[in-house]
């Protein structure tokens, strides 16, 4: 291995009479970026593809996928309990009529995830 000097700091294995140049990109997490996560990847690709392009050169799109997806599951859990609430989806309902209460709640989270994806996925 050839040591980096001062005007370039690149070092250099030698291998077979070449010098090849010792790159390598930092460790990131393997952490799942989630179901959201992924969705805002696809649409990153398709339609934004000059920002994919440089959260992928920054190396920060895995961070912010996993951004996205912690924001996505924060509000979904928020507005389907809001929305449970403004409808009077209750445990009386729940104790009441157990299917009507499983539907309402369905319906909360579905509209709460539309809502979501729509206003943070893919904004």
């Amino acid at each position: 291995m050839i040591k980096p000097n001062e005007s370039f700091p690149i070092t250099y294995t030698e291998k077979d009479g070449l010098l090849y140049p010792d790159l390598a990109l930092p460790a990131q997490s393997n952490e799942d970026i989630g179901r959201f996560g992924r969705m805002r990847r696809s649409y990153l690709k398709e339609n934004r593809k000059a920002y994919y392009s440089l959260l992928c050169m920054k190396l920060e799109l895995n961070d912010h996928l996993r951004e996205i997806n912690q924001q996505a599951i924060e509000q979904i859990e928020l507005i389907s309990s809001r929305l449970a609430q403004a409808e009077g989806v209750t445990e009386q309902l729940k104790a009441r009529d157990q299917l009507g209460w499983v539907q309402a709640v369905n319906s909360c989270t579905a509209r709460a995830v539309e809502i979501v994806v729509r206003e943070t996925v893919l904004a």
